[in-house]
């Protein structure tokens, strides 16, 4: 029976592994998108006055409240993934896609721009750093994967597709003038 255990793990690890390396990717792909997205948004509500505010109140938490305030955000938004699923399933598609992307909008916004000021007193919590160094490396290993490359160098090719209609458009409107 004993022996059994180490095998059924084996065989475990290797199903599992790239399911769940597939769903991650999909799931990071999803998000960097989003993020490229929200990333302005971000800066805009960064540049804020009361922001600032908060900004220099957070950085002077201790390590607990800092990851508190950190993981505020996440359990007051996260319960809009499922009233959006809801919304959906009972056939209102648009005010689902609003509530999903809504929440999704605020908490990427306000998670990312809490972590970044919180992670220096987050990374003296011995538990976090150990935690949030591996996810660092599986995000490095993630990201070094032939579909996240290909998926960045068509963000980059459809960046400079953007800039080439941009620069066109604003030549004719020159030129029209």
């Amino acid at each position: 029976m004993t022996e059994r255990v180490p095998i059924l793990r084996s065989i475990l690890r290797r199903v599992l592994r790239p399911v769940v390396t597939v769903l991650a990717l999909a799931y990071f792909l999803i998000d960097a998108l989003v993020y490229w997205v929200v990333r302005p948004f971000a800066g805009w509500i960064g540049r804020l006055r009361v922001f600032a505010r908060v900004a220099g109140w957070a950085a002077g938490l201790r390590p607990y409240p800092a990851l508190a305030l950190v993981l505020l955000p996440l359990a007051i938004l996260e319960p809009a993934k499922p009233v959006a699923a809801w919304l959906f399933a009972t056939g209102r598609p648009w005010p689902a896609l609003l509530v999903l992307g809504g929440a999704e909008l605020a908490k990427l916004t306000l998670v990312e721009r809490l972590f970044h000021l919180t992670r220096p007193k987050l990374l003296t919590i011995p538990w976090f750093a150990w935690v949030y160094v591996r996810a660092v490396r599986w995000l490095d290993w993630l990201k070094a994967l032939p579909p996240w490359q290909a998926v960045l160098r068509a963000a980059r090719r459809l960046r400079e597709a953007g800039r080439r209609v941009a620069a066109r458009v604003k030549a004719w409107q020159g030129g029209g003038r």
